[in-house]
């Protein structure tokens, strides 16, 4: 090899583009161990702006990429899951998780396969779904909607492992319903000025569910996002985080990066935009440690 060749070859851009042919080479990300109960994770925090659908969904990607079977259930008005998924939830007559809620369409009807991976699902959101909160005041067991549209039968055939459920940045209703149906809450949480800021009201939230609606809810994840390592803050916000949750907060942190946000805007996680990329390799990690997760239960 040329002395110019090897110079190449330790550039940043030949780095990336070497862990990028290393993850999409089939077989070349490993697989994880499958739970030994479907593990259903409402991703939620009400504060906006935080990484919260972007987790979602890279986690997904992440979890489908080492052969785990994953469905996004997108519970957001704005949809923004389902178009990272590739999903076209703008199509008219799409069957969406608002026709799901209100009885009109089975979980059956509503699924889709993400043209990413075939081990990845969504259940698409539409803007209908904004109205559903108000429409749902007056139904019998509107708690409890998302839930019993959940289909065991289904979820076995189409063999899912996971279930992320992606959340309004609201404690309204439809959280709710993500809450009662779940068994486990992932928060992201920001490396940023009142990072917790909200994340207390969100616990008590947790607390009145488990007691009344959900008895097996349960905060199990956090997970730090928008790391910006130039700064002290990011790392004063991380210790704090750490200090308060201890072993929830997983080890992983995800960047800042302009690569995370550009990615849905093409219809894509960032494991498939920029599979080379920091924010790539940090959601693979992360999404590893969730899968691994497993293990530690079983030791315990």
């Amino acid at each position: 090899m040329s002395k110019d060749a090897a110079a190449l070859g330790d550039t940043p851009i030949a780095a990336a583009a070497e862990r990028a042919s290393q993850i999409l080479t089939p077989g070349g990300t490993g697989t994880l161990p499958r739970p030994a109960t479907r593990r259903i994770m409402t991703v939620a925090n009400q504060k906006g702006g935080v990484g919260k659908t972007t987790s979602a969904v890279n986690l997904a990607a992440g979890l489908a990429l080492h052969g785990l079977g994953v469905l996004v259930i997108d519970l957001d008005p704005q949809g923004n899951a389902s178009t990272a998924l590739g999903i076209d939830h703008r199509k008219p007559g799409i069957a969406s998780v608002y026709e799901m809620l209100l009885d009109d369409v089975s979980l059956r009807e509503a699924i889709q396969q993400s043209p990413s991976n075939p081990r990845l699902f969504c259940v698409p959101s539409t803007l209908d779904l904004a109205g559903a909160e108000i429409e749902l005041v007056s139904v019998v067991a509107r708690e409890s909607r998302l839930r019993n549209a959940l289909d065991d039968a289904v979820l076995d055939e189409l063999g899912i492992d996971y279930v992320l459920i992606d959340c309004p940045p609201s404690l309204g209703l439809l959280t709710v319903n993500a809450m009662v149906a779940a068994r486990e809450v992932l928060i992201p949480i920001q490396c940023e000025y009142y990072a917790l800021e909200g994340v207390g009201q969100l616990l008590r939230n947790i607390e009145l569910i488990q007691a009344h609606l959900n008895r097996e809810l349960h905060v199990s994840t956090i997970l730090l996002t928008m790391y910006d390592g130039r700064t002290k803050l990011a790392d004063q916000v991380a210790a704090e985080v750490r200090s308060h949750f201890g072993g929830k907060v997983l080890q992983t942190i995800i960047p800042r990066s302009v690569k995370i946000s550009e990615a849905p805007g093409f219809g894509m996680t960032i494991i498939d935009y920029d599979p080379g990329s920091r924010g790539a390799m940090s959601y693979l990690d992360a999404s590893r440690e969730l899968a691994m997760q497993v293990l530690k239960e079983k030791a315990q």
